[in-house]
């Protein structure tokens, strides 16, 4: 499985809830992320992503684009967390050493639906 493959499959378990499997499978706990709302380490991460899915059991996650350079991936998504009320254009960038993930960037921003750019954010 390569890297763009191993990023796809992280994030399809984490929006099925398999989160404690999907560090497992994906995640080196040593590594670090850069998430500003979560304290520093994986743990604390794994632990955030628990708590949003029980705050957001019917999310929907679709990805747009995945872009692979050497050891790393990076993806453009949308995530819908509360159909109707909030959705999201989502940024992530994975490090890989070996096949685990070992750094990770998230970012957000709401999805405007009333923006001035009729590109649209997707």
């Amino acid at each position: 499985m390569g890297h763009k493959d191993q990023a796809i499959d992280f994030l399809k378990m984490i929006l099925d809830g398999k989160i404690n499997e999907a560090y497992a499978k994906h995640v080196d706990m040593r590594g670090k992320h850069h998430n500003a709302h979560t304290p520093a380490g994986f743990a604390a991460l794994k632990q955030g992503m628990r708590e949003n899915d029980g705050l957001f059991p019917h999310k929907q996650f679709e990805l747009k684009k995945v872009v692979e350079d050497g050891n790393q991936v990076v993806t453009h998504a949308r995530l819908v967390l509360k159909p109707g009320e909030l959705e999201l254009a989502v940024v992530h960038w994975f490090h890989f050493e070996g096949d685990k993930i070992t750094e990770l960037w998230d970012l957000a921003q709401p999805v405007q639906k009333d923006g001035v750019n009729q590109d649209g954010m997707f």
